[in-house]
């Protein structure tokens, strides 16, 4: 599964942290770190109720809490571009919600080295990357429209999408709409989380509130089959995330992930790994379980990379090369 080419366009920027350099920064900064991001990583996640998301997003301000200096932000991304080349990745979609890094001296700031050290790592590997800023549906929608307008600023310049990120059950969607008319309007890809911690509702307000182009997980979206007929119509792709799905309690199992579902009602797949420092688990590993658990052939696989590619933001001369390899992947 590494030799097949593809593109990763779910993956949180802290999330995306290897577990060895967490603990290694933790050390240089002198940050203890819980046991769950120790001796008992990957934790145990539950994210049935709020506690349980409450949990979940405490390890990972944990986790970005040892992102003390500019170096470290290079150091992240650079080990993120490996790990994507290692695994085949020609084209990655890196999300942050830019506020959340506030010791790097504001917004602006931050993001041009975010930028720089996402251009860095491109060169170095030679994996595509492109930055979408993402909002945080739990804080003020004024919030979302000042992250939009950054977006906004940075269009073209590396920043290719804007988001919204955090439990669904909170922030309905109608509450971001101006956000997501200011990124419109720029030609920014809309890719919001919905239909993972609820139900298919929150994705019909994702795509008639939101315009999205793409969506965050979407799994949910097989409890009303209106919607997933509606999602094969438009061409909407859902960035599915297995091992994530299965960490905070979304399925049960990873037999119940919907993908197969999905793939056969004609819906647009992006596999994706989300936050793999708090999974355990990269992109591999989801197409490991698109073809171990779910028995996707070879030019099912095929398909469900041509589907990240042609998902993605990537400008035309790395999208038609990715697409070529892919044929030569499922050729030998």
């Amino acid at each position: 599964m590494s030799a097949l080419p593809k593109a990763h366009l779910h993956l949180h920027l802290t999330g995306a942290m290897r577990h060895s350099t967490l603990v290694e920064l933790a050390q240089v900064h002198g940050i203890t770190l819980p046991p769950a991001l120790t001796e008992d990583w990957p934790p145990h996640l539950s994210t049935a109720d709020e506690r349980g998301w409450f949990r979940f997003q405490r390890l990972y301000d944990v986790a970005r809490s040892v992102l003390r200096t500019p170096d470290d932000v290079y150091r992240l991304v650079a080990e993120t571009a490996e790990d994507e080349r290692a695994e085949g990745s020609g084209w990655l979609e890196l999300q942050a919600d830019i506020s959340g890094y506030n010791r790097f001296g504001g917004l602006t700031a931050f993001t041009e080295l975010l930028l720089d050290a996402a251009a860095t790592a491109a060169r170095a590997t030679g994996v595509g990357i492109g930055i979408v800023i993402a909002a945080n549906r739990t804080r003020d929608p004024l919030d979302a429209r000042t992250l939009a307008r950054l977006a906004v600023q940075f269009a073209g310049r590396g920043v290719v999408g804007f988001g919204l990120s955090n439990d669904e059950r909170r922030g309905p969607a109608e509450a971001f709409e101006r956000a997501f008319a200011i990124a419109a309007r720029a030609g920014l890809l809309l890719v919001p989380h919905a239909g993972e911690l609820a139900g298919p509702a929150s994705v019909s307000a994702s795509l008639d509130r939101l315009h999205a182009d793409r969506i965050g997980h979407g799994i949910r979206s097989v409890e009303d089959p209106e919607v997933v007929k509606r999602l094969a119509a438009t061409g909407v792709a859902l960035e599915v995330c297995p091992s994530s799905n299965v960490a905070l309690g979304v399925v049960p199992g990873p037999a119940a992930v919907p993908v197969r579902t999905l793939f056969q009602a004609g819906v647009r797949i992006a596999l994706s790994a989300d936050d793999p420092l708090l999974f355990g688990r990269r992109l591999v590993k989801q197409y490991e379980i698109a073809r171990d658990t779910h028995d996707f052939t070879p030019p099912e696989l095929a398909e469900l990379a041509r589907m990240s590619v042609l998902a993605s933001a990537a400008p035309d001369p790395t999208r038609t090369r990715l697409l070529r390899a892919i044929d030569c992947w499922l050729a030998a």
